[in-house]
């Protein structure tokens, strides 16, 4: 039982059991490598091996409470899912866009780039992406951008190398959770909605909200 793996660590490890639990259900994801801003380079993610080392600790006691965590050492991601299905986000039209352009960058720069798991990418070149796909007419506002980018990095879909989200060269990277939200069969579908709404006369409304199906959960604020 978890109680009984809980007690055999020392009283440090402990407080940071309970700290990454508590990051895990409010980011979602936890990923293997991620990018330090000092070093100005990727790393390995301590907190990652933390839980990685005491996974079946994490997994029993989350499980409790209705949580099922996973983990893909391929691509150094451990992900988080409710049994329930309950808390979960309904992204709004343009993040979820937004997301859907973000991992069609993702795949198709994978291919060039076989020794890493993480992407770099612009604002610039995923505002250009979209545009180019027809999934919006022009560019989105500052601040709808703005806003829905920093909602997926505090969710750990992106994470910020230098700049500020609104901007046309903010560099940033697409993690590899991106994978485990955004399915191929969920590109099929959402690529067949946007082309129904084109022949039907155009977008859908800008209010529309959209369940990616996946398993973005917290606050709705964007922060």
């Amino acid at each position: 039982m978890w109680a009984d793996l809980y007690e055999k660590l020392s009283n440090s490890e402990k407080e940071e059991f309970k700290r990454l639990a508590n990051f895990i259900l409010a980011r979602t994801f936890l990923l293997r490598d991620v990018y330090d801003a000092k070093e100005g380079m990727v790393r390995v993610n301590p907190e990652y091996r933390f839980v990685e080392r005491h996974f079946e600790l994490f997994m029993d006691y989350l499980q409790y409470s209705g949580w099922t965590l996973m983990k893909d050492s391929s691509y150094g991601v451990i992900v988080l899912e409710n049994a329930y299905e309950y808390n979960r986000i309904r992204l709004d039209r343009l993040t979820t866009l937004i997301l859907f352009t973000l991992r069609l960058i993702f795949e198709e720069e994978r291919e060039k780039v076989t020794l890493r798991k993480e992407i770099l990418t612009t604002t610039g070149q995923v505002v250009h992406k979209m545009l180019a796909l027809s999934v919006v007419k022009r560019k989105p506002a500052d601040r709808d951008l703005a806003s829905g980018l920093r909602l997926l990095a505090n969710h750990n879909v992106i994470q910020k190398v230098e700049g500020l989200w609104e901007e046309a060269e903010n560099r940033f990277l697409i993690l590899p959770s991106v994978l485990f939200i955004v399915t191929n069969q969920k590109i099929s579908e959402l690529y067949d909605t946007l082309k129904d709404a084109e022949e039907n006369g155009g977008e859908q409304p800008e209010n529309e909200s959209a369940d990616t199906d996946g398993i973005l959960r917290g606050d709705e604020d964007g922060r």
